[in-house]
């Protein structure tokens, strides 16, 4: 179909090709947009979309069609043209108005950003953070378990028939009795085991996390050295815990209940050292991370996850295999492994009280809440540590009493208490956690060297099981989206490989064969 052009004043009919395709007609008026500024002097901004280009006028000059700032598309008229906001068009200098691109930064200026981003630093302090706590958390474990077996040979005095079998304790250290005044002279060298207090252990180490309120105001001293931030810093914790209906009476009773909860775990932690070696206590400590998931899933409603489940059935069936990983007629391992399973349990409850109680609590906030505790403790469990040495429940021979030991002891589980509660300010809480099981196998090296322990059989299966377990809890809820993105990534790797030539085609029988039982001539081969 042709089309009918008018001549004199009748209309013109579309061709089908114009419908198609429209085009403007020559007479047709040219779109323009026209951008003023009102805070700029001078003559708009004129922009137009006409078939011949798209130019640009200010101030008597004119931009070629293309210029940095403006965009249009001249084969497309319906569409209005973009102005890009990114680069905006200096209007007090015309001359300048199409800006360069931006320089693209060289290979060594990305490293260099890459480097000293805040992601880099927080992963190079994690790294730091994770070696501090498993040092930490490693040596203070060996050190109150050699100040178990420290023994110091003493002359002295018992009865002959004596029946020594009954004297020894729990670590297979001979305690003698104190000698009778109306029994002959034998004086003999025994060696008569030291220290043998698992609670005034754990009371002296309690004791030092009050240290966590003034390390806090010291650090806050030293970086904030105005003492009204100081005074605001305390007036906001204050008022924080009135906020939430939390009185005086409630904070102090709260704090008794949690001062018992750490009490308790960290006693029966303690007391499975006596006959565990250090690994093994560590590896079922390591456990707590399935009873906080457990705990966190009932009390604090959090998302169930499958895959957590596994890694709690792996604990316990490595808890179960310690506990008879030397029979069963030894009941002595089997009621200090339950001892250890139970602090670990014990942990886990106090960390989901603690949140469940607390909530999102500051820093200040937290290292108040240590703090009470510590002082609950020195003042409230004093009289028990008194009655538990005085009644012979616990033995402490002062004189002998390996003072360095107890003092790095309690520095090394306060750098461990203050990493795990405060080193989140610092690196991801990921870090934190992997300190705890890294420690494990740090741990068994050391047993293997100083102590000669062997790990194997149902040992070395459960203390496999149980970290096994540990980095299954890590695992992110959302899990399966990053298997999958692994299985796209991996499509999209293989699609942007070259493609292989196309084969020869058989002219005889126009097929091309790619199958292995045909050949290319389309025969079965």
């Amino acid at each position: 179909m042709d089309v009918d052009s008018e001549s004199g004043g009748g209309q013109r009919r579309p061709s089908i090709a114009t419908i198609f395709n429209p085009r403007r007609s020559r007479g047709a008026p040219r779109p323009s947009v026209v951008v003023t500024d009102e805070d700029t002097p001078g003559p708009p901004l004129h922009l137009s979309n006409g078939a011949g280009g798209l130019t640009t006028r200010a101030a008597g000059h004119a931009l070629p069609q293309g210029s940095a700032g403006v965009s249009g598309n001249s084969t497309t008229p319906l569409r209005s043209p973009s102005i890009n906001m990114a680069s905006p068009i200096n209007h007090s200098n015309p001359d300048s108005a199409s800006s360069a691109p931006q320089p693209q930064l060289s290979r060594c200026q990305k490293i260099k950003k890459a480097i000293f981003s805040t992601t880099t630093r927080k992963l190079l302090v994690g790294i730091v953070v994770t070696g501090c706590v498993t040092t930490s958390w490693v040596g203070a474990t060996h050190i109150i378990k050699d100040m178990f077996q420290a023994t110091v040979p003493i002359l002295t005095k018992f009865p002959l028939t004596a029946n020594l079998t009954n004297l020894t304790t729990s670590s297979g250290i001979t305690v003698l009795p104190a000698p009778h005044p109306n029994l002959p002279d034998n004086p003999t060298r025994v060696p008569i085991q030291v220290f043998d207090a698992p609670f005034f252990l754990t009371w002296f180490c309690t004791a030092w996390t009050g240290l966590f309120f003034p390390l806090y105001l010291l650090c806050h001293s030293c970086l904030r050295r105005d003492k009204s931030s100081l005074r605001t810093t305390l007036k906001g914790i204050a008022t924080n815990f009135r906020d939430r209906g939390v009185t005086f009476g409630k904070f102090l009773s709260r704090c008794c209940l949690f001062c018992l909860l750490w009490v308790a775990a960290n006693y029966m932690y303690v007391c499975a050292l006596r006959v565990l070696d250090c690994t093994d206590v560590m590896a079922l400590y390591s456990s707590h991370v399935a009873f906080v998931y457990l705990l966190s899933w009932v009390i604090l409603h959090d998302q169930f996850v499958g895959v957590r489940i596994v890694a709690v059935i792996l604990c316990n069936t490595g808890i179960a295999l310690l506990a008879y990983m030397d029979g069963i007629i030894r009941t002595e391992t089997l009621g200090n492994v339950v001892l250890a399973a139970a602090a670990a349990a014990g942990s886990a409850t106090y960390k989901v009280l603690f949140k469940k109680v607390v909530g999102e609590a500051s820093f200040g906030q937290v290292s108040l809440f240590f703090t009470v505790i510590a002082l609950v403790n020195t003042i409230m469990l004093s009289p028990v540590v008194a009655a538990l040495y005085l009644f012979g429940y616990e033995v402490i021979i002062w004189e002998y009493l390996p003072w360095h030991h107890l003092l790095v002891a309690a520095a090394l589980s306060l750098a461990a208490n203050l990493l795990g509660n405060f080193g989140i300010a610092f690196t991801f809480e990921i870090f934190i956690t992997l300190g705890l099981v890294f420690a494990v196998p740090v741990s068994a090296a050391l047993d293997m060297e100083w102590y000669g322990v062997k790990f194997e059989g149902m040992k070395l299966a459960g203390i496999v099981m149980i970290v096994c377990g540990f980095f299954l809890v890590l695992f992110p809820g959302n899990w399966p989206e990053y298997i999958t993105m692994l299985l796209r990534w991996g499509r999209r790797r293989k699609r942007n490989q070259p493609r292989q030539p196309p084969e020869p085609v058989d002219y005889r029988t126009g097929l091309i064969s790619r199958s292995h039982l045909r050949s290319p001539s389309g025969l079965i081969r």
